[in-house]
């Protein structure tokens, strides 16, 4: 069987590569070459060869420049941003430089804005303390070799409040827009949990009215219009972070798979089309089972086709609940936190095996828990 596949391979090899002869006159001499099957074959796998590796080469070359073009344009982009940044600062300091050297009596009141300045920025990083990050992103800049003139001290120190309050307010705009994107991927409108406080204390600032701010705060005005913005991004970045801490946006379980989604399904008894309000996450027996978020023990117990259940109200009408469990490990009224373990998985109730079911509910509506699963990994990249 196998010498008549191999014959009828050599034929078929021949007939595409036949036996060639090639007759060269040189000289008047006529010399004859014989083309082998053999060397036509290796011949056309030496052009293959070649052609493969130009081409991969070519498509190599074509997505490094592509790859070098993008990375150029962001490049430029980046450097266009911080040159306005830093021309924006130089000309703060060229002015407060002016203003020195123009007479005697202005490094005194220099001086005195340094002053008043340094404790506006100081009550507003009060509100960053705690804040993932905002400790190295905030920091001051590293002491250097001062110069013993008062002057120039002077406006380097100013030069570094310059830098700390676009820091203050790009760290907190920044943080801000990654918790809206995950807030909208969720389903949620961001715009109902932020502007909740003011960063400032005390009563709340018109921010198109910096002049009262500057009043209160004893500083000139354009920096007291920083200071607002700074601290308006600081309000929804807090209202935000709070708000996605009591938010179910962490994993219910360590697992990673999901072995049934959220939506129509077939149903693994009927073998007909239905709803599946929740997601399946399999695992082995005993796997711990985790609080998606802070809340209070609503419902510990057996209910219909789901066996063991717990139910956790958030607050805000957000529920979740987790099915088939071997085990239940708190009782109603408890309170829990965020990431504690409340049960076992297992496969009670109608179940095909060890799994949990798990749901999330909004003002009595079960919601897809993928899509704050999603949110969740976009918080954790905001901290």
């Amino acid at each position: 069987m196998m010498a008549s596949r191999l014959r009828r391979v050599r034929r078929a090899l021949e007939e595409l590569f036949p036996e060639r002869h090639l007759y060269v006159r040189s000289g008047g001499e006529m010399r004859g070459y014989v083309l082998s099957t053999a060397k036509q074959m290796a011949a056309a796998g030496v052009v293959a060869l070649l052609s493969l590796w130009l081409g991969v080469a070519t498509a190599a070359m074509m997505v490094n420049a592509l790859s070098a073009g993008a990375s150029d344009q962001e490049l430029v982009r980046q450097k266009a941003y911080y040159e306005r940044v830093n021309a924006d600062r130089q000309a703060r300091l060229n002015s407060a430089m002016a203003q020195l050297n123009s007479n005697n009596g202005s490094f005194a009141e220099m001086a005195v804005s340094v002053e008043k300045r340094h404790a506006a920025l100081a009550q507003l990083f009060q509100e960053f303390k705690g804040v993932p990050g905002a400790a190295q992103a905030l920091a001051p800049a590293k002491p250097r070799l001062m110069s013993t003139n008062p002057v120039e001290r002077v406006t380097y120190t100013r030069m570094d409040q310059e830098r700390l309050i676009d820091a203050a307010d790009n760290f907190a705009k920044t943080r801000a827009e990654r918790l809206r994107a995950a807030f909208r991927l969720a389903g949620l409108t961001p715009e109902g949990y932020t502007g909740r406080g003011n960063a400032l204390g005390g009563p709340l600032i018109d921010s198109k009215d910096p002049r009262a701010l500057a009043a209160i705060l004893d500083v000139d005005e354009d920096f007291a219009r920083r200071i607002q913005r700074a601290s308006t991004n600081m309000s929804d970045m807090r209202g935000l972070t709070d708000a996605a801490q009591s938010l179910p946006f962490f994993r219910p379980t360590g697992a990673a798979a999901v072995s049934s989604s959220y939506g129509v399904r077939l149903d693994p008894f009927t073998r007909r089309p239905a709803f599946h309000s929740g997601l399946d996450f399999p695992g082995g027996f005993f796997t711990p089972i985790l609080a998606a978020a802070p809340g209070v023990i609503s419902f510990t117990g057996v209910r219909s086709g789901y066996g063991n259940t717990i139910e956790i109200d958030h607050g805000g009408g957000f529920k979740t609940r987790y099915a088939h469990l071997q085990g239940i490990s708190v009782s109603v009224g408890q309170r829990v936190g965020v990431g504690q373990r409340i049960g076992a998985m297992g496969s009670t109730g109608r179940s095909t095996g060890p799994h949990l079911h798990y749901e999330i509910w909004v003002a009595g509506r079960p919601q897809n828990p993928n899509r704050y699963l999603k949110a969740g990994e976009y918080v954790q990249q905001a901290r």
